[in-house]
């Protein structure tokens, strides 16, 4: 076919209308990815929120990336949050998970992405869980004690190489941070 010359299907629809059909069905999946990222997102926070403690609140959906209050963040948790036309692309969001009785929040970043009909939730460029769809209280259990034990890990190893002289690491992204109720 000659460069410039005109499908059949392309003589019935102006080639603008082409775009904006395969436009409006990329956002449509795109709307889709986020939406189900976010609702996964959601369980795990509130999930465990109550794994950990039932007392009070002590898990945030946070931005994976920057400064933040205890507070949940909504969309703007999420890494494409502001970006305007919403991209189909894995998406990050943050937990910040509270570690202490004097308000230290540790952000834990967990990337997502759709494969059909399940999720990948990789946690801090570790471990990977693969969720069917719809979540199961079983699934999300094991996906709670897999971030119970990386936070435990988070301080234990690195309290055990100071106690045997070898903490000094090339770790990126140290964060956790002390947030004051009166910010």
């Amino acid at each position: 076919m000659a460069k410039h010359e005109k499908t059949v299907e392309q003589t019935e629809k102006s080639r603008f209308l082409i775009i904006s059909e395969a436009a409006t069905a990329y956002g449509d999946r795109s709307f889709d990815n986020y939406a189900q990222i976010r609702s996964i997102a959601e369980q795990i926070q509130a999930g465990l929120c109550g794994y950990l403690d039932h007392e009070r609140k002590c898990v945030f959906l946070v931005p994976p990336q920057g400064p933040f209050l205890e507070q949940n963040y909504g969309s703007a948790a999420f890494s494409v949050s502001g970006k305007g036309f919403l991209p189909l692309e894995p998406i990050s969001f943050g937990l910040g998970i509270r570690v202490s009785e004097t308000g230290d929040f540790l952000r834990v970043v967990l990337q997502c992405r759709k494969e059909g009909a399940r999720i990948d939730v990789q946690v801090e460029h570790n471990k990977t869980y693969e969720l069917d769809l719809p979540l199961k209280e079983k699934e999300l259990n094991v996906v709670l004690e897999g971030l119970f034990q990386h936070t435990l890990h988070w301080f234990t190893d690195r309290t055990e190489r100071y106690d045997h002289g070898n903490y000094g690491t090339s770790d990126i992204g140290f964060d956790i941070m002390r947030i004051d109720k009166g910010s």
